[in-house]
């Protein structure tokens, strides 16, 4: 079965409850704005974003002076289109994107493999066809060079790729053998790229390319398909497979839904997966407008740049420092999620991972740091405790501290922590 419409209209905890799981967090007038909405009109018009970045931003990859300068540049950036870019949904989605078709500045270097592969997750991020999705970061010098395709040429294939392809990307394990992976990677030969190899080279541009006289044209066997499969048809076999429904269903639900989801409610999203054909524009517009998604309360233990994105943004954006913004990068790095480096290639594990002595420690930092430190922005007055907790019944004990104590003790509560 699909998922249950949601046909009430949006109450202010409804609105707060959106905001908080698709915008990372919002503003008191942002929630009210949305009271008396529908649930489904909500979700469609969160979800028509276009490519537009938030302007002014004071952090440029290419005037790094070193690839780890360019990287750390690369990183502030994203931080800052996550807090003040007109879209956070579609970040939200390009964050969840880089955590399932993961790769690393460990091995990716390159300023232009980091902006391509970040352009295409934003523009894809709600795409109406998961096999273009899956073909356009297939194809990212990145992805190329992060999982050793670059290297994969007729008669010395490289399984990287071909392995992750199904057992990451689109069927999960269990759904292929070792020969799909062994007959992947002949049909994925030839696929590279062009261009700024070297530490030296780090800004000049990567250009992905086909090179035919490095690829296998001989016929192969792959998830139950034979012929003589190109590199384009391994991936739309993989995408289009029915298990990769349920396996990338599972993923968005555990971004929006609950850390540990409801297999009734993966199984329905995927139902609407088939039916589309792949179509997660679809599947999303269904899931955030559901019953089931106004029933999830609390579920989502929020993930280092969440927590950070979701406390500034809640603030009301204030302008911080660029100084303060790369050391937030580096912070949630310390907490646990370094963005463009999850701890490996089956990404961060999120949920109850997030979660330890020391990254509770430093979240306690942060929060004070953005609220009761020297530095920390002006707040003359204190987000609602709609905006803050999700709730208007917030306890008594904080309605008698000034602005920046009642938000500091907001920020570190559990009702903050858990969206």
């Amino acid at each position: 079965m699909t998922l249950t419409p949601y046909t009430k209209t949006l109450s202010a905890e409804d609105a707060a409850h959106v905001l908080r799981r698709t915008a990372f967090g919002a503003t008191d007038a942002q929630i009210r704005a949305l009271v008396g909405r529908r649930a489904a009109d909500v979700a469609r018009e969160a979800l028509a974003f276009d490519q537009s970045l938030a302007p002014a931003s004071p952090f440029d990859p290419a005037t790094g002076a070193t690839p780890g300068a360019m990287i750390q540049l690369t990183r502030a950036a994203w931080l800052y289109e996550l807090t003040y870019g007109p879209h956070p949904l579609r970040e939200k989605l390009a964050l969840m994107w880089s955590n399932h078709f993961v790769i690393g500045t460990d091995k990716v270097r390159n300023q232009s493999a980091l902006a391509g592969y970040l352009k295409v997750l934003r523009q894809h991020a709600a795409t109406p066809d998961f096999t273009r999705l899956a073909l356009a970061v297939a194809q990212t010098p990145a992805m190329l060079r992060y999982l050793d395709n670059d290297q994969n040429r007729k008669g010395k294939p490289n399984e990287n790729f071909s392995r992750e392809l199904m057992e990451l990307f689109t069927t999960g394990i269990g759904h292929y053998t070792e020969q799909d992976v062994r007959e992947g990677a002949r049909a994925l030969s030839g696929w590279t790229f062009t261009g700024g190899r070297g530490n030296k080279n780090f800004l000049e541009p990567q250009v992905f390319t086909f090179t035919a006289r490095q690829h296998d044209a001989g016929r192969k066997t792959y998830l139950g398909r034979s012929g003589n499969l190109s590199p384009e048809d391994i991936v739309r076999i993989a995408a289009t497979h029915p298990q990769t429904a349920v396996f990338v269903a599972r993923k968005l639900h555990r971004a929006f839904l609950a850390d540990t989801p409801d297999e009734r409610a993966v199984q329905g999203s995927a139902e609407t997966w088939r039916r589309t054909d792949g179509d997660v524009n679809a599947v999303l517009t269904e899931l955030l407008s559901s019953a089931e998604f106004y029933a999830s309360r609390a579920r989502i233990i929020r993930s280092p740049v969440e927590f950070v994105v979701g406390a500034l943004r809640t603030m009301g954006q204030p302008k911080l420092e660029p100084k303060a913004l790369l050391n937030l990068t580096q912070t949630a790095g310390r907490m646990g999620q370094l963005l463009l480096q999850p701890d490996n290639v089956k990404g961060w594990d999120g949920g109850r991972e997030w979660i330890n002595d020391s990254t509770l420690l430093l979240r306690l930092q942060v929060a004070a740091a953005l609220t009761l430190g020297k530095a920390a922005p002006t707040l003359d007055t204190a987000p609602s405790d709609l905006a803050l907790l999700g709730s208007d019944r917030a306890p008594a004990a904080l309605k008698s501290l000034n602005a920046r104590q009642r938000t500091y003790l907001a920020l570190v509560s559990p009702e903050f922590q858990l969206a």
